[in-house]
């Protein structure tokens, strides 16, 4: 199909060979090709439906466009860049399967309703495997905190040691994130599952379609009420993008940590050979290659979401063809969700191996315990503020006598406050420093067992 073939009469010759290039986008758009028939078949039925065509005609185009879903599914319909976009792409091999009625498909439609409704119909399926990958990602996390809730691992604040942590509380963490980033793919399908078939190029059509009957067909929840708006809405590709990008700070969070934790400064878990590459020159090197592309692949996202912002931010209305650059951006971001959900997932439930003696020797080398010591004081009647300053000084004499806290004698600790006795020693121990913060949400085991339960419930909502 040449560009002379394909608009009107008002156009006495063909494109220049490199604009026809420069202008094509069925080198990505052929993505949509499958949702493109689907869209097409209802847009056929409605037209059968509201006698804008006959129901022959009707039939004739749904058994039309699944033939040329069986053929590309079969790889014999590969359309090139002649043929401009995957919209005429179709029409054409339509045409020439049925004959002239192949020509009555785009009554009633522009391309411009056409793509919005093809790009929704992807996105509305594609949000639905990301949200199962999430779940899939969610029930890794909570059958790896299960075995551990009473694994301590040191908490961070400023990347310093602050206080000790169940390991279950940690991931639970993450748990809570993926959870957020799958409602929140719910409440973007909301906008997502809109019809704009029938709006037309901009101001709707004269014929009598019933665009609600289409919309029926497609599963759609609701149309677009205004046409201008409905052709040129990209509102909810930004939200998708948000959400992609959010979901990916996520990831890249994670890897970041599981990055520190495999490295020889921390050495708290183990990268198994399946999840992990070698150096060129080095032999003895283990590197972390899985968060660290995740890690990296997060920016792609990020970029898509910020082109997105700026192809939107100066369009008039209605349609302009900066448009046609959402769709990279869009089927990027998606294949790269999906690609690093499937590989965090892959790590965590296959690719590590936590250094359980490592983990129990890291809470017990530092000051974490400090706070419990100002509690301890606290609770027998000693201002917080006080017994703050209090073991401020203690942890600054013990470094300079090269001691931890449990290395001080009872008399030591009766001449810095008489409220201290026997039972200090119990109190600042790992385990107890962590079973005693029962608060809710907090990484007391009590706490950490009833979230475990609470996100088990929480995955049985599909």
């Amino acid at each position: 199909m040449t560009e002379k073939q394909t608009w009107s009469q008002r156009f006495e010759s063909a494109l220049h060979p490199a604009i026809a290039r420069f202008n094509a986008s069925i080198s990505f758009d052929i993505e949509l090709i499958e949702y493109d028939i689907t869209g097409s078949q209802a847009h056929a039925k409605m037209l059968a439906h509201t006698g804008i065509i006959s129901y022959t005609e009707g039939e004739a185009l749904f058994n039309g466009l699944e033939q040329v879903r069986q053929e590309y599914r079969q790889g014999q319909f590969q359309p090139g860049v002649d043929a401009e976009d995957v919209h005429f792409a179709v029409e054409k091999r339509l045409t020439e399967i049925v004959g002239d009625v192949g020509k009555k498909l785009h009554t009633a439609r522009s391309r411009n309703d056409q793509v919005g409704t093809d790009t929704r119909l992807y996105l509305r399926d594609q949000i639905h495997q990301i949200r199962q990958q999430l779940r899939d990602f969610q029930t890794v996390l909570v059958d790896i905190a299960e075995k551990n809730v009473e694994t301590l691992i040191p908490g961070y604040t400023h990347l310093q040691r602050a206080q000790p942590v169940s390991l279950a509380h940690h991931l639970l963490a993450y748990f809570q994130m993926a959870q957020r980033d799958w409602e929140r793919l719910e409440d973007v399908c909301k906008r997502v599952n809109i019809s704009p078939l029938g709006c037309g190029a901009l101001a709707g059509t004269t014929f009598p379609i019933d665009r609600h009957y289409t919309a029926n067909l497609l599963h759609f929840d609701n149309v677009y009420a205004n046409s201008l708006d409905g052709v040129s809405d990209r509102d909810f590709a930004i939200e998708f993008l948000c959400a992609a990008s959010i979901i990916m700070v996520h990831l890249s969070r994670l890897s970041e940590e599981v990055i520190l934790w495999a490295s020889e400064e921390f050495r708290f878990v183990t990268l198994k050979d399946s999840c992990a590459t070698g150096s060129s020159i080095m032999p003895q090197k283990k590197n972390p290659d899985v968060p660290e592309l995740v890690r990296g692949k997060t920016g792609r996202v990020f970029g898509h979401l910020q082109a997105m912002l700026v192809i939107m931010k100066g369009l008039p209305l209605a349609y302009n063809k900066d448009l046609q650059e959402d769709k990279e951006g869009i089927f990027d971001s998606v294949n790269t969700v999906k690609a690093c959900l499937e590989a965090m997932t892959i790590l965590l439930q296959e690719g590590l191996e936590f250094r359980y003696q490592r983990l129990a020797t890291a809470v017990t080398e530092d000051f974490a315990n400090a706070t419990d010591v100002a509690d301890y004081l606290a609770a027998r009647g000693v201002p917080f503020r006080e017994a703050y300053n209090i073991v401020g000084k203690v942890v600054k004499t013990s470094i300079a006598a090269g001691k931890l806290l449990k290395d001080l004698q009872l008399e030591e600790w009766q001449q810095i406050h008489p409220a201290f006795a026997t039972d200090i020693y119990e109190a600042i121990t790992p385990r107890q420093v962590v079973a005693a913060r029962n608060s809710y949400g907090g990484t007391g085991f009590v706490q950490v067992r009833q979230a475990l339960l609470n996100a088990r419930t929480q995955l049985i909502v599909k």
